[in-house]
């Protein structure tokens, strides 16, 4: 059996030792374990965040499989419950908080206030807009997903910071009511996109 020394000297070969500290003693929140979140935390995992923050209210469904970190045998199932026991194959000595609950303006500077960052994964523009208003007001920073879906280039999908303390990662334009839906290349990318500012804002590179 691996120990936790084992994985954070694994991880410290890779990041390097300074960044892997940094990774170890970061607190990272994830609103959304859909196709954005549930890919941006296997990436975190993957990096050592030493604490996830996940949130999100709904249980998997077959129509989520096409793009999200699930499997056929998680149907049914919390999302926040599924993805724990996937991310604790990946590494099991982190700090995996669950929040099987919906986020709204009340409750959220509760659930995030302890992070570093935030990635903000949600579905429809009022949750994503109450989320990063409630947040930004608060100030802690705020990585958000917006414009993925369709078959356009992957070169269109970018990281942008309008203003202090937001980052916006995808294309800024499509739109599954343009007829094409959420396909899982471009829905992947983009969560590497707010997976890599992620990373970088626990680094202390902010600029992107």
């Amino acid at each position: 059996m691996l120990t936790q020394k084992d994985i954070f000297n694994a991880l410290s070969e890779r990041h390097g030792l300074e960044n892997q500290k940094k990774f170890a003693n970061s607190c990272v929140g994830i609103a959304g374990l859909g196709g954005l979140g549930s890919n941006i935390a296997v990436y975190l995992t993957r990096l050592g965040i030493g604490k996830l923050i996940l949130v999100d209210f709904d249980n998997v469904d077959i129509t989520n499989i096409n793009r999200q970190n699930y499997v056929l045998s998680d149907i049914g199932k919390p999302k926040t419950k599924a993805l724990y026991n996937y991310l604790t194959q990946i590494n099991p000595y982190l700090n995996y908080e669950l929040h099987q609950i919906k986020v709204t303006s009340e409750n959220a500077v509760d659930l995030f206030s302890g992070c570093d960052v935030v990635c903000e994964a949600f579905d429809k523009a009022d949750q994503k807009a109450m989320l990063i208003q409630t947040l930004l007001a608060n100030n802690i920073k705020v990585v958000s997903g917006n414009g993925m879906a369709g078959i356009n280039s992957a070169n269109l999908i970018k990281t942008t910071n309008p203003i202090k303390n937001l980052y916006i990662c995808g294309d800024n334009q499509s739109d599954i009511s343009d007829g094409l839906g959420l396909m899982s290349p471009r829905v992947a990318i983009c969560a590497a996109h707010q997976a890599t500012m992620t990373m970088r804002l626990l680094l202390n590179q902010n600029t992107i």
